[in-house]
């Protein structure tokens, strides 16, 4: 749904569809991507899998690259998603830092994040996908377990954020138009 915030598009976390939302609020489009189009992007790569026939039993939900029932969808059809739209994936080298980001650059089209998360006490682990994205001038953090869209003050305030996801274990991802 839009959010009232200058009718950012917004979406809400569903099950462990995480990645399906941040795609979605990245091109701020609802349908942008959809839980079929992404199923069936993580069915390709399954078909391109030379290592296909060593998978466990339980593969037909578990799937390699997604849950069947729930999402979950992992790196893979990130990359192949977004290349498929002619945009280019860069994983950024958190030794680095995020002071060298250029986020002024006119071909980033936003950065994806992928941070761990601990849910029941800690005894459940996953990683959560998470949308950035500069819209107006402004930088907004898209997490979808978020009520609404949280801007940003400055430039300073995203690379504070991208450096305290990258020394918690978290990845960064430059998507680039």
């Amino acid at each position: 749904m839009a959010s009232e915030l200058n009718n950012i598009y917004h979406e809400r976390q569903r099950l462990q569809f995480c990645l399906l939302h941040s795609l979605n609020n990245l091109f701020q489009h609802k349908d942008a991507f959809t839980r079929a189009s992404l199923s069936s992007v993580a069915e390709k790569l399954v078909l391109d899998d030379p290592e296909k026939e060593f998978w466990p039993p339980f593969s037909f939900v578990f799937k390699p690259h997604h849950n069947s029932l729930t999402g979950n969808y992992d790196i893979n059809v990130l990359i192949a998603a977004l290349e498929e739209r002619g945009k280019t994936v860069i994983w950024h080298d958190g030794r680095n830092g995020a002071s060298s980001i250029d986020l002024d650059d006119v071909v980033l089209m936003g950065i994806v994040v992928n941070v761990p998360v601990k849910q029941y006490a800690g005894l459940w682990k996953s990683r959560h996908w998470i949308a950035v994205k500069k819209i107006d001038g402004v930088w907004y953090n898209l997490d979808s377990d978020l009520q609404a869209p949280r801007c940003f003050m400055d430039s300073g305030e995203v690379r504070e954020f991208l450096d305290l996801i990258m020394s918690h274990d978290g990845q960064v991802l430059l998507v680039k138009k």
